[in-house]
């Protein structure tokens, strides 16, 4: 045995077809410097939040923010490794995605989707 239990996050922010953003909603979310270092981090590579926070140069409270922010909107997901002495560690993980944007007579649209 290894000493750890593994649960990934079951909630429905971590399934695409529940995240229904809005052009507006992206690009707020992706319009802050910090989201954006922080999705890039974890799209490096899968990382718990201090590492996050250091692969950003952030604050691991605003990592942590925009961790949160990020997961709500359905890009990122969790997982959760738990050792026998009781600690924890939350992992994350950029969840595979495509954005696109399109520009036309109506405006800006964006879709996104799970990557192919």
């Amino acid at each position: 045995m290894s000493g750890q239990l593994t649960v990934r996050s079951n909630n429905t922010t971590n399934d695409l077809s529940n995240a229904d953003l809005t052009t507006a909603e992206l690009f707020d979310l992706f319009g802050d410097e910090y989201t954006r270092r922080v999705y890039e981090a974890v799209v490096e590579e899968p990382r718990c939040g201090r590492a996050v926070a250091e692969a950003a140069d952030v604050s691991r409270a605003t990592a942590y923010r925009r961790l949160n922010d990020l997961r709500d909107a359905g890009l990122v997901r969790t997982e959760q490794t738990i050792r026998t002495d009781g600690h924890h560690r939350e992992q994350f993980e950029a969840v595979p995605t495509s954005i696109s944007v399109s520009v036309s007579q109506n405006g800006l649209e964006t879709a996104v989707g799970g990557a192919d």
